[in-house]
């Protein structure tokens, strides 16, 4: 865990809304299209439904979710020409340790 890349990662408003998504994803994304595939939430959530719920370009939003996955918060899975990305709840808890400890 590097905490200035999260820190950084967190220092967007859209990013930490990315993020607050993921935490309960099926509170604001419809899984519906996701079961009829086969898959669920638990793979994470596709990068164009992430780009629809935002509004924001594709390439911005890429880029937002490829800095989150730097900084560790984010996880990402390929299943066929989609990128599916979810929360990494194992470096979220340990930067949030960090915090209780160190500030």
């Amino acid at each position: 865990m590097e905490p200035l890349l999260i820190y950084k990662a967190l220092s967007n408003e859209t990013r930490r809304q990315i993020l607050l998504w993921l935490k309960n994803p099926k509170e604001f994304f419809d899984e519906r299209k996701y079961l009829q595939q086969g898959i669920s939430f638990q793979i994470g959530v596709c990068v164009g439904d992430i780009q629809a719920k935002v509004g924001l370009a594709q390439s911005v939003i890429s880029s937002y979710l490829l800095t989150m996955q730097q900084a560790g918060l984010l996880e990402s899975e390929r299943i066929g020409k989609w990128t599916y990305y979810r929360r990494n709840e194992k470096t979220i808890q340990e930067f949030a340790d960090y915090i209780q400890k160190e500030l």
